[in-house]
């Protein structure tokens, strides 16, 4: 079982920028594929990107496309998602997760962390 911890949500200005971080603990870190979902309230639940196990591959949601960036690192047991150019729209709760496999697609994700706001204002 892998426990994650998300940080750096926020209330942001559209047009801003805001950096999440989740800290992974209790299953190898650099052998899984880890990913960034979210979730406004009233729709269903969105992956905003997936990197694998050694960064080499990354996939984006037609939605962030361009706007954000999902890196990890091992070292540190750490995954991160820049957002820039954020818009009211990027509003939801977002979670780190984890898969199992080294390269994963976004429906194979099993491990999940509780979650970071970010708001983004007009």
């Amino acid at each position: 079982q892998v426990q994650l911890v998300e940080s750096g949500g926020g209330l942001v200005q559209a047009g801003g920028s805001l950096r999440l971080s989740c800290v992974a603990s209790g299953r190898t870190f650099s052998s899984n594929a880890m990913g960034w979902f979210r979730q406004a309230p009233g729709k269903e639940r969105e992956c905003v990107g997936t990197i694998s196990w050694n960064g080499g591959n990354t996939y984006y949601g037609n939605s962030v496309k361009g706007r954000f960036t999902i890196s990890r690192d091992n070292a540190k047991n750490t995954v991160y998602l820049q957002m820039s150019s954020l818009k009211p729209e990027d509003t939801a709760v977002y979670y780190c997760a984890a898969a199992r496999y080294m390269i994963a697609r976004p429906e194979s994700f099993d491990s999940w962390g509780q979650g970071t706001q970010v708001t983004v204002s007009s």
